[in-house]
């Protein structure tokens, strides 16, 4: 039996031989104090090779596979593999964990890296995207995450030169990362022509943004900034595994085996080759190298670590050797020196001194080894083989005796009989060979019966009998040498073992666990002399077992270290040391055996920490000298807090459900009532399964929880007052050290922990996302700081909060078992301790983790249930309530003595300041001194000593005490049975609050005529309560059977009771004695209900479907009513006494004649008219509407009406009470709802005069009372519920501009697809047709002409370098919002068009830009505060929240330098639609356009997302701070205005509240302003604005715009507030508005725009100047004084811009649009000159070679010729349907050709006048025309049609050319097209859905512009025919730039945009001379 505790001696890990050199490298570093630190398997080893010592780092659960020195070169990071990987940072001298990293990265830990003063930490994940994190470790904090690369990433560092950067490479890559913010940026190394691409396998960085790289073909590659501007070839012949810099230079280590050292500038030094030293062989390849000073490390693939001094570098210094690639199985140890020989599939054996610590002897053998057996004499080795042989050597020098081989399966083991004449071996082909030793290992017998592979075997003592076990798990015996299998039981028992290696047989079944057939232990070894088993697993665990262990399932320790399976383990010979070796970690640990004796010696060693709990931990199973758990204490942790719906569901749910109820909410519904009602004194206290939850506040009143309520009692007025920001239960409760503040934690799928303010009663912070189901235990730290928390999942994890930042600092896994309490130290703030079942363990903060020792209770004590704990007066010492009655006395983490202190359970302790008090299940209070050596007083809590003013009645002496507080001179107790009682330290008890004990309540019903109420309970009592202001128990008597229902006599001197049982009493309503009682039935009695009037008859219904109906005078039954399918659920009589209505639980509604019984069918129209003398039913036309639209999962339990027939208030099993109007016909009808139950309201009733609702929680045991609030009384209306589930019906309104900006969606670049629909081969793709004439190389015939007429002849030409943005035409204001703002006093303005932010100077129109965005702006603020001058946010388009560069962003940047100083890459998929800074200017709001509409709030500057939560179903417009204020914001869009705060890390928002204003209804909500104390304006789509006070409409102007209001503006220097709208300029209106603080009076202002309407989208008011942009891409000024306007800005008011003509000798263009207008735009003066409104959209435009007319080509197939000096029609035509894609004059200026999507081209003769008739076309074109461009002669024209292809036609016959040598010979005035082999190399390899819009080459004839799809302009040489062709790439458009050409001179580049309507021009910077 001995086997039920664990062994009491002990393994401690001594060394390990080997270095983990596969599949890893740079992981060998020395440390400041000149040791080695490398891993092995699972564990950090410190070697230091003066002492010849290793030190071991254990904090590791899996391989580690990365490390990293921190630049002190103390501290270590090492990375793990495993499901969840975690990096642990630790201290190379005390092998202790500084922090740990986790929840970020899945698979494993690839690289790692410290930044140069190690503050930061890398990490690279083996995830699927390779994600790259950044670490602040020492608060265990993630900064920032990106996806790697596709592929695998093999080194990562930090530029030690420039901050924030980093460099990574892997396979086939090199990238260039920056941080920002929270954003990680990368770019890709680019390779060009220097080098090829290639994997890269390692790096380091130097000065000078230089960067060395070493890559697979054995060269150095060597960047500058992103380029590869060199490589050192050859420097190794094979790939360069390893490369680190130091002082003196660098030093590369490669795969051929040699080590490089460089100087700084990368000039070679020396080489090592270690294959040519005489450790050397073929073969070895260098994985790590380190280079410190004269030494060099190197350690090698082949799990070797050399020490080179660099003079004498031939003489390398073996450090460190083991086995390497393949499994190690083979173990033997020698019989007589302490020796062990390992084989491994590496073909080696090796012999190893268990003393030196060495290896000293090593013999490569043919074939893989398996298994290894040294005989009695240690002469002869055996090892078995892979192939089936066996080879025997001699063991002093490894030469060959025997070499056999009988057998084709793998040999895994053999066996020396212990006389030594037998050699036995076993196969995988589940055969045993027996050989005699001395024959010459000549086969003598063979066993066979196995039918599985062999797997151990076993000699007995007198080498007669030998077993064997094989794969199945069978046990088998044979006799020897002959090999017959021996089965009698009697001869087995007589046989004595020489040893114990079998993993089944009696003796060792107790290392199995007690349910399972698996079988991965691999190997056990017994110790008879020490009695103890060791054993080896799957799982990299070596267990440590008494022998013999006969039942399953016995007590161990275990000890980790090894990764996955250990293969096999083995006692030394002089069972010293226990030696056991891993199969894929090659490894070899040497473990030192401690014996029980011994151990009593070390104990002052503390238990090793660790994360996993490797320190030899008990097993799983339960102890069985533990006691019997208490009762109650099993009880509770049998209680499970799972709810079948989470209130977090609830809305989701209401989503899917709302498809379902959009058919029937047709009809219109009521409102929801005018009464509201208001939470007021709550009867109940939750002790039964919560401890120490009550405490004095500050000012003496007594804080407490009981359902999902905090509540305040004060005890002078008996009053209470309540917290209701939580949803669900409560479970635990903790106070600030001040008494002010308190944390309560609650029930949940993702439950939070609320701090509130007991004095304001209001949240300061609410912590949530890293515990499930529950939050069981709260404290706080000392200083009051932190907070730590323990859930209720599995693992019951325990998290370390900064609550008011509302951070989690740490995390861990607390236990399996239930933990009761955790209390933080309040000495040492970074230590707490947890106590639980069987649990006491002692924390420390690491990082990000916890780190926990579990109690160390020696000989004293068992491992005991702990229900409490507090810190004593040292920060060592700790006691702990046990569950036995005991207080243990800890002393670090040791027990130091206990003290019996309760009978039964010690369920609250409290530490004073000259001692300790506690309360245990005995009712017993008792005080204590300050070490627990007496006991000074107790105090017995009994009900003769209840003082007068007691609130209530003791049911028991002696009730379990649950919690205990001390303050005031009194000492505050808290029951089980939910009684709170204070003792006076003199003696006397007053019992201040009390509810239901355990059980459910259900039984309710309120007095006719008096302010009291009865209640009825499973736990067996009948209570009558007073509600009025004294609110006590008055009476209560004890039951025999718990009741479900109560009710009074009309004459209220009478109660009736049902029971659980089926019987009923009747009892005197004063004194509770029975009347009389009856039992008719057999099951629960579920209602009952005394008939009306005089209460004649008493109707009785049970829950087995009948209604009983009695007398009352006779006490008889006059009648049965049959007809119910199922359960009665509610009964209520007629005013009249003759009917009874009933409903049951199959959701029938019934109704019975009384007194008979007789059913009834009555019409539902019918049932209105009767007139009931109670509503308590649920079902029914009148109360269709109370049934939630999640029906499904929840019930309505209870309703009931008032008097008045007005109001009817329902309980429901989400907890929720209900009033709606009654009746409330209709499905779904509207309510006011209010939460403080937790789930099932079980009962409801108002009092006889209706001033109260009495409401029943059935689970939280409580009885709430609650004042109802008439309508008239509705001046103090903050506390208002909720509103009802459906949001209202009405629509919000319509506008086509609103309706638009929803409705838009937002593509990014990357995705976009081509603007033109375009068919057919891409150009690059086609095959080229071979040219007739290839011209030989030399020839005679004249010089090639020219591809295009040159227009600057005589100058020499220079190509063009470089385009600089210049000028931006253009602003978003068709779907953006509040996005123009001045700068500088109104210097400058700031607005954005496409990806651009644009600084505009208003005096001189200059403008700069910040170009940082890769895709479109949608929104833009300005900070506000004087400490963060001129710095603006912008929030762009992005894809998924993949955290990578096209991830939605905010970027903050300071306007006048364009810095970046922030960029947070945010979680809305999309993008970013609206972004505010806080009062403070620290703080950031951003929201997304994913589904959500998320709003999330950073601390911009530190990249730190705070807080985030779901917004609005539909989209959010705008969200904006309060400019006082940094927690508080309110966000407005579709039909949606919230309320938002800021708790911590918890976005708390509340609706805004409709229900005080008559007609106001929800509309869509456009735009908002603040106004002084707590107002806000929201502007509608309908004109109207509404004035919020807090979150309650007070106010509506009407009309203040006759159209939606767009924009407001609140002015902070006066409070004024600016209104933009949509409206029609009129005398007294104007779409902008300037109102003073409160919106009561206005001046409007009119925009001189000449537009029908004004659409004003952004507002914005600077010194005595308004800005206005508007939906017309006008940004205008407007002086307040004379009102006058001044247009800043202008551009294109709806895209694409698809024409673009360049004037030919000014710096003057034209640009045509889908707006209808043809603008006229002047370079020089940065301004519109004019603009033509055209009636219709515009698609080409082109000037006259001399400049005098424009031809303009329309959408609807008509031309326009223009005369440029009156901008006079000269001439037009429409001689097509479909649009002019193209139209052009000839050079000569004789001829206009129109080139049109009709697939043609038509010419016209200028020269016969305006008349334009058509002289001919160009037939067979294939399809739409897209550019056209004459030759120099004006004799041919080249077209580029839609189906990629290039033609050439004669002017103006049309006739089609097709001779190419003829086509290669002409000459062109201009080229714009983007076919032709000429410009092959303008398309790129990324084109597959997207194209190459435009072209235009230069006037010089050299240089090519473009334009794409996606957005980028691009610079090439022309002519490039070569596909691909190196350019020079420019962004800043929005996907599908249209058009693009050069300005004469080529001084600019002007380029028009599809999607953002905007013009860019660019400036040309040509190459000097």
């Amino acid at each position: 039996m001995a086997a039920r505790s664990a062994p009491s001696c002990h393994l401690r890990l001594e060394w390990v031989y080997g270095y983990r050199g596969h599949q890893c490298r740079n992981n060998l570093y020395y440390t400041a104090a000149k040791e080695i630190v490398y891993f092995v398997a699972g564990v950090g080893v410190v070697y230091s090779p003066r002492e010849h010592r290793q030190k071991f780092y254990r904090g590791h659960s899996d391989d580690i596979i990365s490390l990293a020195l921190h630049p002190e070169r103390v501290l270590v990071a090492t990375g793990q593999v495993g499901k969840e990987p975690y990096i642990c940072v630790w201290d190379s001298y005390t092998v202790q964990t500084v922090s740990i990293l986790k929840d970020v990265h899945t698979h494993g830990i690839a690289c790692l890296a410290f930044d140069l003063d190690g503050q930061r930490l890398v990490s690279v994940g083996l995830d699927s995207k390779n994600a790259v994190c950044v670490w602040d470790w020492k608060r265990g904090k993630m900064l920032s995450m990106a996806p790697g690369h596709t592929d695998r990433i093999f080194d990562i560092s930090w530029d030690l030169y420039q901050p924030n950067k980093l460099v990574s490479c892997g396979v086939k890559h090199i990238k260039f990362w920056s941080l920002c913010g929270n954003a990680l940026t990368p770019k890709r190394g680019v390779f060009g022509k220097t080098g090829d691409l290639q994997t890269i396998l390692c790096l380091a960085c130097a000065r000078d943004e230089l960067t060395y790289s070493g890559a697979l073909n054995g060269d150095i590659y060597v960047w500058k900034g992103v380029n590869l501007i060199r490589t050192i070839q050859g420097a190794h012949t094979a790939g360069i595994f390893s490369m680190n810099a130091c002082e003196e230079g660098f030093a590369t280590g490669g795969r051929d085996g040699c080590i490089r050292l460089w100087d700084l500038t990368f000039k070679p030094i020396t080489v090592i080759d270690l294959r040519e030293t005489e450790q050397g062989y073929k073969g070895l390849s260098v994985r790590s190298v380190c280079w410190r000073g004269d030494h060099i490390l190197v350690g090698t693939q082949d799990s070797e670590i050399f020490e080179i001094v660099v003079h004498e570098r031939n003489k390398p210094f073996l450090l460190m050797q083991g086995h390497c690639e393949g499994e190690l199985w083979a173990l033997a140890v020698h019989p007589t020196k302490p020796l062990a020989v390992t084989g491994s599939d590496d073909r080696s054996v090796r012999i190893w001194s268990l003393v030196d610590h060495a290896l000293i002897a090593r013999c490569n053998m043919e074939e893989p080894i398996r298994c290894a057996a040294v005989n009695v004499d240690g002469i002869h080795l055996a090892l078995g083989m892979k192939d089936g042989s066996f080879t025997v050597l001699r063991v002093r020098d490894m030469t060959e005796v025997v070499h056999v081989k009988d057998r084709k399966e793998a040999i895994h083991e053999l066996k020396y009989s212990p006389d030594g004449t037998y050699l036995a071996v076993g196969c995988n082909d589940s055969s045993v060979d027996i050989y005699g030793v001395a024959q010459r290992y000549k086969k003598v017998g063979e066993c066979v019966g196995s039918l599985s592979f062999i797997t151990h075997m076993d000699w007995s003592s007198d080498s007669r009998y030998l077993q064997t076990n094989d794969g199945s798990g069978k046990r088998l015996l044979y006799k020897m040498p002959g090999g017959k299998e021996v089965t009698s039981k009697e001869e087995i028992k007589g046989i004595h073992w020489a040893s114990w290696t079998c993993v089944s047989g009696l003796e060792v079944n107790g290392i199995w666990p007690k349910y399972s057939d698996i079988n991965d232990i691999n190997s056990v070894d017994g110790n008879y002399a020490g009695q103890v088993l060791v054993t080896a697993d799957d799982y990299g665990v070596v267990k440590l077992f008494r022998y013999p262990c006969l039942r399953k399932g016995a007590k161990f320790r275990k000890y980790i270290g090894h990764s996955a399976h250990v293969t096999n383990v083995r006692w030394s010979h002089d069972y010293q040391w226990v030696i056991s070796i891993g199969g894929a970690d090659h490894s070899v640990f040497q473990w030192k055996f401690i014996p029980e004796r011994k151990l009593k010696d070390s104990l002052h060693i503390a238990p090793q920490e660790s994360l996993a709990e490797s320190n030899s931990d008990e097993s799983d199973s339960d102890l069985s000298d533990v006691p019997e758990l208490d009762s109650e204490i099993e009880q509770e942790t049998q209680l499970t807090y799972h709810r079948q719906v989470y209130k977090e569901d609830l809305p989701q749910l209401k989503e899917q459900c709302k498809e379902k109820q959009k058919s029937a909410t047709s009809k219109r519904r009521e409102r929801a009532p005018g009464n509201s009602i208001r939470l007021h004194f709550i009867h109940g206290y939750r002790g039964y399964d919560c401890r120490s939850n009550l405490f004095y506040t500050q000012i003496g009143e007594i804080v407490y929880h009981v359902a999902a309520v905090g509540v305040i009692y004060n005890r002078q007025q008996n009053t209470q007052r309540f917290y209701l920001g939580h949803d669900d239960d409560i479970l635990c409760l903790a106070i600030h050290p001040l008494k002010d503040y308190v944390a309560t934690g609650q029930v949940g799928r993702d439950p939070s922990i609320h701090v509130w303010d007991t004095e304001t009663i209001k949240p300061l912070s609410i912590l949530k996302g890293y515990h499930q189901y529950g939050i069981c235990a709260v404290d706080f730290s000392a200083d009051g700081k932190r907070l730590a928390s323990v859930g209720i999942d599995d693992s019951h994890t325990i998290v370390l909060w900064d609550w008011k930042k509302g951070e989690k600092l740490s995390v861990a896994r607390g236990s399996k078992d239930k933990i009761f309490v955790v209390k933080m130290n309040p000495y040492v703030p970074d230590k707490l301790i947890t106590a639980g079942i069987k649990h006491m363990k002692f924390w420390r903060r690491a990082g990000g983790g916890l780190i926990g020792r579990k109690g160390h209770t020696g000989t004293l004590g068992k491992n005991d249930t702990m229900m409490c704990a507090v810190y004593g007066w040292t920060e060592e010492m700790a006691f702990s309530g046990t569950s036995t009655g005991d207080v243990c006395i800890w002393r670090d983490v040791f027990l130091v003595k206990t003290v019996k202190a309760h009978d039964g359970p010690v369920f609250s302790m409290h530490a004073l300041e000259k001692g300790f008090v506690t309360g245990g299940k005995d009712g017993v209070v008792a005080l204590w001194d300050d070490s627990f050596e007496r006991c000074l007083k107790t105090y017995a809590i009994k009900r003769a000593d209840l003082a007068p003013g007691s609130k209530g009645l003791l049911l028991e002496d002696n009730p379990s005490i649950r919690a205990i507080s001390l303050g005031h001179g009194h000492i505050l107790v808290g029951t089980k049975n939910g009684e709170i009682l204070e003792v006076d330290k003199s003696g006397p008890i007053t019992l201040l609050v009390q509810g239901h004990m355990e059980g459910e309540v259900w039984g309710l019903a309120t007095h006719p005529y008096l302010p009291i109420c009865a209640t009825v309970s499973d736990d067996k009592t009948l209570r009558i309560w007073d509600l009025s202001p004294s609110h006590c128990m008055l009476a209560v008597r004890k039951l025999k059977k718990g009741g479900r229902c109560c009710c009074f006599s009309p004459d209220g001197k009478a109660l009736a009771v049902g029971l659980n049982d089926g019987s009923f009493l009747m009892a005197n309503a004063d004194t509770l004695e029975d009347l009389v009682s009856f039992h008719h039935r057999k099951d629960i009695i579920s209602d009952i209900q005394f008939s009306p009037g005089s209460g004649k008859y008493l109707a009785v219904a049970s829950h087995d479907s009948f209604i009983d109906i009695y007398s009352v005078m006779s006490s008889k039954r006059v009648g049965v009513c049959k007809g119910a399918t199922s359960c009665i659920t509610h009964i209520d009589w007629d005013a009249r006494g003759k009917l009874l209505q009933v409903n049951t639980g199959a959701k029938e509604q019934l109704f019975f004649e009384a007194p008979r019984g007789k059913k009834q069918t009555i019409p539902s129209v019918e049932v209105e008219k009767i007139s009931w003398a109670s509503w308590t039913s649920v079902l029914g036309l009148c109360c269709e509407g109370i049934w939630p639209i999640i029906g499904e999962v929840t019930d309505v339990t209870a309703s009931c009406l008032t008097s008045d027939k007005m109001v009817l208030a329902t309980g429901d099993d989400l907890g929720f009470v209900k009033l709606f109007r009654y009746p409330a016909k209709g499905k779904f009808g509207k309510f006011k709802k209010y939460v403080a139950h937790s789930t099932h309201v079980t009962n409801v009733r108002w009092t006889y005069d209706d001033s109260m609702l009495v409401t029943l929680g059935g689970a939280d045991m409580s009885l709430m009372v609650w004042t109802n609030e008439m309508e008239s009384y509705r001046e103090k209306k903050s506390y208002d519920s909720e509103e009802s589930d459906i949001d209202s019906e009405e629509d919000g309104g319509y506008d086509s501009d609103v309706t638009r900006e929803n409705e838009i969606s937002y593509t990014i670049r990357a995705l976009s697809t081509n603007i033109r629909p375009m068919f057919g081969v891409k150009p690059h793709l086609q095959q080229k047709e071979p040219s007739v004439d290839e011209r030989p190389p030399v020839s005679r015939a004249p010089p090639q002409p020219e591809k295009l007429q040159s227009n600057n002849v005589g100058k020499k030409k220079r190509p063009i370098e470089d385009l600089v943005l210049e000028l931006a035409f253009g602003y978003r204001g068709r779907d953006c919002r509040n996005n123009a703002h001045y700068l500088n006093d109104g210097e400058d303005i700031i607005y954005h068009t496409a990806s651009v932010g644009i600084l505009h100077n208003v005096a001189t129109g200059t403008q700069s830009f910040y170009q940082e965005h890769n895709d479109d702006i949608l929104c833009l603020t300005v900070n506000q505060h004087p400490k963060f001058i001129n710095i603006v946010a912008t929030g762009q388009v992005g894809d998924s929240a993949d955290m990578s560069a096209t991830a939605p962003s905010v970027h903050i940047w300071d306007a006048v330098s364009k810095q970046t100083l922030s960029v947070l890459r945010c979680s809305h998929s999309k993008g970013v639609c609206a972004v505010s800074f806080s009062a403070t200017g620290k703080l950031l709001l951003s929201v997304g356009l994913d589904p959500e509409h998320t709003v999330t709030i950073w601390r911009w500057q530190e990249g730190a997302r705070i807080a985030s939560k779901a917004g609005h179903n539909q989209r959010i417009f705008v969200a904006e701070f309060r400019p006082d204020s940094d927690t508080q914001f309110v966000s407005v869009g579709i039909k949606h205005v919230k309320f938002w705060t800021l708790a911590g890390r918890a976005l708390l928002s509340k609706k805004g509240l409709l229900s005080t204003l008559e007609d106001a209804r929800m509309q869509t909500m456009l735009a908002v302003a603040f106004g002084a104390n707590n107002l806000t304006f929201t502007g509608t789509i309908s004109g109207d604005v509404y004035v919020w006070k807090e979150h309650v409409l007070c106010r509506v102007v009407a009309r203040a715009h006759n159209g939606p209001v767009f924009a407001m503006y609140t002015t902070l220097r006066d409070g004024l507030i600016v209104t933009g709208g949509k409206e029609r300029p009129s005398k007294e209106g104007g779409a902008v508005k300037l109102w003073d603080q409160e919106l009561r009076r206005c001046r409007a202002f009119r925009l001189e725009t000449g537009q029908v309407t004004d659409c004003v989208r952004s507002v914005c008011r600077g010194k005595g100047k308004i800005l206005v942009g508007t939906r017309n891409a006008e940004i205008i000024e407007v002086g307040e004084k004379n009102a006058a306007c001044n247009i800043l800005v202008n551009g294109h008011v709806d895209g694409p811009i698809w024409g673009l003509a360049t004037h030919p000798s000014r710096d003057f263009f034209l640009s045509a649009a889908e707006d209808g207008t043809v603008r006229l735009w002047d370079i020089a003066d940065k301004k519109m000159l004019n603009k033509v409104n055209l009636g219709h959209a515009a698609r080409t435009v082109c000037y006259s070679p001399e400049g005098d007319m424009v031809a303009i080509g329309m959408k609807n197939g008509e031309f326009i010729i223009l005369l440029v000096s009156s901008l006079k029609i000269w001439g037009k035509k429409r001689d097509r349907r479909c649009a002019i894609h193209d139209i052009r004059f000839s050079p000569d200026s004789r001829y206009l050709a129109v080139g049109s999507s009709e697939n043609s081209v038509d010419f016209y003769d200028l020269t016969l006048g305006p008349t334009l008739n058509r002289i001919s076309y160009c037939k067979d074109i294939p399809s739409f025309v897209i550019q056209m461009d004459f030759s120099a002669d004006s004799r041919h024209l080249q077209v580029s049609s839609g189906c990629y292809k290039r033609h050439v036609y004669e002017v103006p016959s049309g006739k089609h050319l097709v001779d190419h040598a003829v086509i290669d010979r002409i000459t062109w005035a201009t080229w714009t097209s983007t076919l032709g082999d000429e410009v092959m190399g303008i398309w790129s390899r990324h084109a597959e859905k997207a194209d190459v819009t435009c072209a235009c080459v230069s006037h010089s004839g050299i240089t090519l512009v473009t334009g794409d799809d996606f957005g980028m302009v691009k610079l090439y040489d022309f002519p490039c025919p070569e596909k691909f062709a190196k350019h020079k790439r420019f962004l800043g458009h929005s996907p599908h730039v249209t058009n693009i050409r050069f300005t004469s001179g080529d001084r600019h580049v002007v380029s028009a945009g599809g999607d953002d309507c905007s013009l860019f021009v660019w400036k040309c910077v040509h190459m000097p001379h």
